[in-house]
């Protein structure tokens, strides 16, 4: 959702920026990589520690890579298949660091076991998410949108571990049941997509 309303404002930003990284011989899938990489390192190892400040901030900065790829591929003037398929993967690696550092400090220095289920279900469902519109764009049927689509999962998740971070202690219990309540309701809405999407062609 917020992917379709923030897209034209972002890429004034980021298209300037993927020109220049371009002329620098940076390359869409190097972005993407390196985004990847830093995201999963800094959210299994600060969230784990209980540095959950730190791993907002660094991980906000990461993923802002996730829009700098594109821009590269713009500023080429092509994308890639490859190129297409790596971004997918790399963003599940991404969901599933993300929710499984979290889980980790609940289960660890955080202390909160019961709010380790929404931290799972977040994981699991991240995934699942992902899944029903790759699975529907490949048999030909269309899945996507829905409240809570990758952008909202990481907007709202670190939103709420920097306000722990700077103690407001209920801030990530409120953050993980909002994305895993929503994220459940995501899925509904995605598999009723498909079955529109599958009456239509048959």
């Amino acid at each position: 959702m917020l992917n379709i309303f923030a897209r034209s404002s972002v890429s004034r930003v980021t298209d300037p920026i993927g020109a220049w990284l371009l002329r620098r011989g940076v390359t869409p899938d190097l972005v993407t990589v390196s985004g990847t990489a830093g995201t999963v390192v800094s959210a299994l190892w600060f969230f784990p520690q209980g540095q959950l400040l730190s791993a907002t901030l660094v991980i906000s900065a990461f993923v802002m890579f996730d829009l700098l790829d594109g821009a590269v591929a713009r500023a080429r003037g092509y994308g890639t298949r490859f190129g297409t398929v790596l971004d997918a993967t790399c963003d599940r690696l991404a969901d599933g660091a993300l929710f499984a550092g979290l889980t980790w400090w609940c289960f660890g220095v955080g202390d909160r076991r019961e709010l380790a289920v929404a931290a799972l279900i977040c994981l699991v469902t991240a995934q699942v998410i992902s899944y029903i519109k790759a699975r529907a764009e490949a048999t030909g049927l269309s899945a996507g949108g829905g409240v809570m689509e990758r952008a909202e999962r990481y907007l709202v998740t670190l939103v709420g571990t920097g306000l722990t971070g700077i103690g407001v202690s209920w801030a990530i219990d409120l953050a993980l049941w909002l994305v895993a309540a929503l994220s459940l309701v995501t899925i509904g809405q995605r598999v009723a997509a498909v079955w529109h999407s599958a009456k239509e062609v048959t």
